[in-house]
C-alpha cells in the first residue's frame, strides 16, 4: 500500500481525533454550526450586543461559508483524496496543526484587540493554503488528474476568501459581499459536482433492491455551461435578468436530474432521502433566485435555499455517512435518532425560506425559529457522533 501514516490508532488507543481528516473537521464543524448560530440567535432574538471585529451580517455569512462549510469540505477532501489516490493525507500533529489554523480564525473575531481581524485573515488564508497543498500533493503523486477539477474549486474558494478580506479592509473598490457570493456559488458548484458522483452511487448500494441510475452526458455538460453563465452574469457583468433566465434553466435541468435519480427506496434510508432533500433545496434556490429578479421577492429566500437547506442538509447527511463508513460502522444503520434531526433541519429550512414569500410581517419570528431548529439538528449530530469521531475504529483498522 502507498498509504503511510505517522499516526496509528490501535484498539488500545482511547483517543483518535487526529487519526484522519474527517474526525476533527466534522466534529469542529458541527460544534461551530451550533455555537456560531447561537451567537447570531442572541443578537437577533434577544438583541444582546456581541462585540465582533467585523459587521455582524458579514461575520454570519462569512462564517457559515468559509468557517463551517470549509471545515466540512476539508474533512471530506482530506479523507476522500487518500482513498482516491492511495497516498496519505495529514494525520497526527500535522492534522492537528491544520485544524488549529481553522480554529484560530474562528476565535479571532471575538478578541478585543486591534490586530484580531488581520490575524483572522492570516490564519484563515493560511488554513486554506495548507489545505490546498495537503490535498494537491497526493493527487499529483498519484497522477490522479481527474481530481484536479475539485481541487481547482478549493483554490478558487481560497481566492474568494481573500477577496472577502480585501473588500473588508478596503483594499479594492468592490465590497466584501463579492467574496461572499463568489464563495457561495463556488460551494454550490462543488456540492453539485460531488452530488453527481455520490448520490447515484449511494442509492444503488443502499436502496435495498437492484436499481441502476444513469448520469446523462448532455445534462452534465449543459448544467455546467449554464451554471457558468449564471455565475458570470450575476457576479461579473451584473446582468441580473440573464442570470435569472440561466437560473430558471438550471432549475429545470437539476429537476430532470433529480427525477432521473429518484427511486422509492430512499425513504427508508435517512442518509439517502436527506441527500435528495438537500439537492432539491439547491434546485429550488435557482427558482427562488429567478423569482427575486422577476417578481421582487426577497433574494434571501434563494440564499437560504442554497445555504440552510442545500449546504446544511447535504453536509449534515454526508458527515453522518462518512463518519460511519470510515470508523468501520454500517452506513446503512445510522443512529435511530438521526432521522429526527434531519427532519428538524427540513422544517428549519422551510421556516427560514417560505415566510419571506407569504408572511413578511412575522419574518423575525420565523428566523429565530429556524435558528433554534438549526441548533437542534446540529446539536443532535454532535451528540450522536462525538463518541464516533474521537474513538478508534471499531474494526481496529487505522484511520
Amino acid at each position: 500500500m502507498k498509504i503511510t501514516d505517522t499516526y496509528t490508532n490501535r484498539k488500545t488507543d482511547s483517543f483518535a481525533l487526529f487519526a484522519l481528516g474527517f474526525r476533527p473537521f466534522f466534529l469542529g464543524g458541527g460544534l461551530y454550526a451550533v455555537c456560531s448560530v447561537a451567537v447570531w440567535f442572541l443578537m437577533l432574538g434577544f438583541s444582546i450586543p456581541v462585540n465582533l471585529q467585523l459587521p455582524a451580517l458579514s461575520w454570519h455569512a462569512h462564517e457559515m461559508l468559509y468557517g463551517y462549510t470549509m471545515a466540512v469540505i476539508a474533512g471530506f477532501l482530506l479523507t476522500a483524496v487518500r482513498n482516491w489516490t492511495g497516498y496519505a493525507t495529514p494525520t497526527g500533529l500535522p492534522l492537528a496543526g491544520l485544524f488549529m489554523l481553522w480554529l484560530a480564525a474562528r476565535i479571532m473575531p471575538y478578541l478585543p484587540f486591534a490586530s484580531a481581524l488581520p490575524l483572522m485573515a492570516l490564519f484563515d488564508l493560511l488554513f486554506s493554503v495548507a489545505l490546498v497543498v495537503a490535498v494537491t500533493v497526493p493527487v499529483v503523486r498519484a497522477k490522479a488528474w481527474r481530481q484536479l477539477a475539485i481541487i481547482g474549486k478549493v483554490m478558487l474558494l481560497l481566492a474568494g476568501n481573500a477577496l472577502f478580506y480585501a473588500g473588508l479592509f478596503g483594499w479594492w473598490q468592490v465590497d466584501s459581499r463579492f467574496g461572499l457570493y463568489f464563495g457561495l456559488y463556488l460551494i454550490v458548484a462543488l456540492i453539485l459536482t460531488m452530488a453527481r458522483r455520490v448520490i447515484p452511487f449511494f442509492t444503488e448500494r443502499g436502496a435495498g433492491y437492484v436499481v441502476t441510475l444513469v448520469n446523462r452526458r448532455w445534462l452534465d455538460i449543459s448544467s455546467i455551461v449554464i451554471f457558468l453563465v449564471f455565475f458570470i452574469c450575476d457576479l461579473f457583468i451584473g446582468e441580473k435578468r440573464l442570470a435569472a433566465v440561466s437560473a430558471l434553466i438550471l432549475f429545470v435541468l437539476h429537476t430532470v436530474r433529480l427525477y432521473g435519480w429518484y427511486t422509492r427506496g430512499i425513504w427508508r434510508k435517512p442518509l439517502l432521502w436527506s441527500l435528495y432533500a438537500g439537492y432539491a433545496f439547491i434546485t429550488a434556490g435557482f427558482l427562488l433566485y429567478a423569482l427575486a429578479v422577476f417578481t421582487g421577492v426577497s433574494p434571501f429566500a434563494a440564499v437560504h435555499a442554497f445555504t440552510y437547506g442545500g449546504i446544511g442538509m447535504l453536509t449534515l447527511s454526508m458527515m453522518s455517512r462518512v463518519a460511519l463508513g470510515h470508523t468501520g460502522r454500517d452506513v446503512h444503520e445510522p443512529s435511530r435518532y438521526l432521522n429526527f434531526f434531519l427532519v428538524v433541519l427540513v422544517f428549519g429550512t422551510v421556516s427560514r425560506i417560505f415566510p419571506v414569500l407569504y408572511d413578511p410581517l412575522n419574518y423575525l419570528t420565523y428566523i429565530v425559529l429556524s435558528q433554534v431548529l438549526w441548533m437542534l439538528a446540529f446539536g443532535g449530530f454532535v451528540w450522536i457522533y462525538t463518541p464516533v469521531l474521537i474513538r478508534p475504529r471499531v474494526d481496529g483498522q487505522p484511520g
